[in-house]
């Protein structure tokens, strides 16, 4: 009988992306259906921990349930860290409680209190009971820190040594522990009192002779990160100092911990897809795996938003109501106006965001970038107005629509290329995120200005 590992390969060879194979995912969904738990194992072996979640994101519940139960005790702890939150608690639950502890002891500390903080409190507890002493007491310390705080992020098993240490010592030291984690990248050097003072690279270590002080090779992009310190700082340092690896602190500056680049990537993924989302008015939180009534209330109040700034845009055009009876032409060209201005709009506020995110964008160099926008806007208004007016005189044969439609590109063009950068550098001054709240207030102000320009325009120059 074919074990499954032969036409797996083959799948891989055929993909040239890093996504499931849809063959691959039906044959062990038929492996689920027969109950084939030798074939289920084979098909799933090869897979990383990371696709295996992907595959338990994309069944529905039923087969999902049906392939835990069928897995057994090859459950890996790593698919609970790469799992998605909206169906986490699920799989937790389906799981034997022997296999959930099996699968939590392999786990280092901060992937389980990442694991165990968004939980309710009976999971929770049977995750913290799965673990041994030690690290329930270390993950308990790990969760006291705020959340998103730095003191969440670490993890606890840190490989540490003496600042007066040789080389040979530290190579000593490593080969006798028996408790060193699966990945490190640093040794931390600490004083008398525990206050990390420098890190050392495995890499020099490993090359370096055994009489050399290890306080000669410490890394001179050294970093101390508070506990307390919020994620979102933590990876900006780690993304603008290019870290490997950095020492937590406590209040007292004693070394708590280490955070890793991996998990300092997760944050800034996390922070990037946050404001992607928000920007579209989703919900922070929102999963392809999220249920109709979660999916509903996460975008109806944005809906609701967006209708309110949509009859502010009605009233106005409402006042021209008498221009557009005697000119049937601006009810085809206004829309024009409007969106142009929307997509220069949104272009503008997606930049200014993304650059507040990443802080590129601040009170030094805020009327440089809003300037520059703003001319964007007036070099593509005219560009684009020299088009729509010649629209205008050919389409309607009225070179005094043309100029109006011309008119009202440009000045819709440039109040974009504005609202987009002013807008959330002021929502961000009174304390709102710009990403949430952003996209209706640009949106508002382009349709508002887009309609009044041209319509008022046209009834300035054509009545």
């Amino acid at each position: 009988m074919n074990t499954g590992n032969d036409s797996f390969q083959d799948d891989q060879a055929q993909d040239e992306g890093y996504d499931l194979d849809r063959r691959l995912v039906a044959r062990i969904l038929f492996a689920v259906d027969r109950g084939e738990q030798q074939i289920l194992g084979n098909l799933l072996e090869k897979l990383h921990a990371a696709d295996i979640a992907d595959l338990l994101e994309q069944i529905n519940s039923y087969d999902r349930t049906r392939l835990i139960r069928l897995y057994g005790r090859e459950f890996d702890g790593e698919i609970l860290s790469e799992l998605d939150e909206s169906i986490r608690e699920e799989v937790i639950a389906t799981l034997n409680p022997s296999v959930l502890a099996d699968a939590v002891r392999e786990l280092e500390t901060d992937d389980v209190v990442d694991l165990v903080e968004d939980l309710e409190e009976p999971q929770q507890e049977a995750i913290l009971d799965a673990l041994e002493d030690s690290d329930r007491v270390a993950v308990e310390q790990s969760l006291s820190y705020p959340e998103n705080s730095a003191g969440r992020l670490m993890q606890r098993e840190v490989v540490m040594a003496p600042e007066h240490w040789n080389v040979g010592q530290a190579i000593d030291y490593m080969r006798e522990s028996e408790d060193l984690p699966e990945q490190f990248y640093h040794m931390v050097l600490v004083d008398p009192r525990f206050r990390p003072i420098g890190n050392v690279t495995l890499g020099r270590i490993m090359g370096t002779k055994r009489e050399v002080p290890l306080v000669d090779l410490m890394e001179e992009s050294f970093q101390v990160i508070p506990a307390d310190q919020d994620e979102e700082d933590v990876a900006y340092a780690f993304n603008q100092y290019h870290l490997i690896s950095a020492p937590v602190v406590d209040g007292d500056g004693r070394l708590a911990g280490v955070i890793t680049i991996d998990d300092a990537m997760v944050v800034l993924d996390e922070e990037h897809e946050e404001d992607i989302l928000r920007l579209a008015g989703v919900g922070e939180e929102s999963s392809l795996a999220d249920r109709v009534i979660e999916t509903t209330k996460r975008r109806f109040p944005w809906l609701a938003v967006n209708l309110v700034t949509a009859v502010l845009a009605s009233l106005v055009i409402a006042q021209f109501e008498a221009t557009i009876a005697q000119f049937v032409a601006l009810a085809v060209l206004m829309p024009i106006v409007a969106s142009m201005g929307g997509n220069a709009g949104t272009q503008s506020l997606t930049v200014a965001v993304r650059a507040m995110a990443t802080r590129d964008l601040t009170g030094s160099n805020v009327w440089r970038v809003i300037r520059r926008e703003v001319l964007v806007g007036l070099v593509n208004g005219v560009i684009f107005a020299i088009v729509m007016g010649i629209v205008g005189v050919i389409w309607f044969g009225s070179p005094s629509l043309g100029a109006v439609i011309a008119a009202a590109m440009v000045i819709n063009l440039v109040v974009a290329g504005l609202a987009g950068t002013v807008i959330p550098v002021l929502l961000e001054k009174i304390g709102v995120d710009p990403a949430l709240a952003s996209g209706a207030f640009v949106t508002t102000v382009t349709d508002v200005v887009g309609f009044f320009a041209f319509l008022g325009l046209a009834a300035w120059a054509l009545l």
